[in-house]
């Protein structure tokens, strides 16, 4: 028997959570990415609460960059900075956490990108991530840019007002209104196959008919 690599838990869960990822995008489509992100939101401001309990401290971006890539690196990543400015930072990543099955689902960089950006925006009002090489398209490494204020410079996904779960909370209580517009956008998801299923059996018939005649 050969081995590529070795079984451990880390390499067992990170294949189940890319294979649910992926079978979960399947079944709900883009829609799926929405649920990425509320879950890396509240991920966020719970991994914040391991460097900052009161959830009172102004950090700086120096401050920030170090949280990100400490929380990344603790979780299985290689994560390192590249550049600090006022305004924005970029990390870069040589390993992901979830490591190379990460390409079998994608749009889990997602979690990235709302952790990072969700933290960004907690901490200094605003947050915008662009996620420019990604492992899991087959780039060598990540870089990933996260802005603290509206810029043009480049596209990005944005963070901006949101909610702060009170001390003692739980941010993994969902509120039913986040539930409610998560199942919307499932709603919306279904209603899409639907319409592609009945558009192909029409062209089904059509076709058929044309063979008949």
């Amino acid at each position: 028997m050969t081995e590529t690599s070795s079984l451990t838990g880390t390499v067992f869960l990170s294949k189940l959570i890319t294979q649910y990822a992926q079978l979960h995008s399947k079944t709900v489509g883009n829609g799926a990415q929405e649920y990425i992100r509320q879950i890396g939101i509240r991920a966020g401001e719970w991994i914040e609460s391991f460097y900052d309990e009161s959830k009172e401290l102004n950090w700086t971006p120096d401050q920030y960059a170090e949280v990100i890539v400490d929380l990344k690196n603790s979780i299985g990543g290689h994560f390192s900075i590249s550049e600090v400015h006022p305004d924005h930072v970029i990390v870069k990543a040589t390993g992901c956490p979830f490591g190379d099955v990460v390409q079998d689902a994608p749009h889990l960089c997602n979690m990235t990108s709302s952790v990072f950006g969700g933290i960004a925006a907690r901490r200094f009002g605003y947050g915008k991530v662009n996620l420019r090489k990604r492992i899991a398209l087959g780039h060598a490494g990540c870089e990933v840019a996260i802005y603290f204020q509206p810029t043009d410079k480049e596209e990005g996904d944005e963070y901006k007002d949101l909610p702060v779960t009170p001390k003692q909370g739980n941010p993994f209580e969902w509120e039913q209104e986040t539930i409610e517009a998560l199942h919307a956008e499932l709603e919306k998801s279904d209603k899409m196959i639907n319409s592609l299923v009945d558009e192909l059996e029409d062209l089904r018939k059509q076709v058929k008919m044309e063979n008949n005649s």
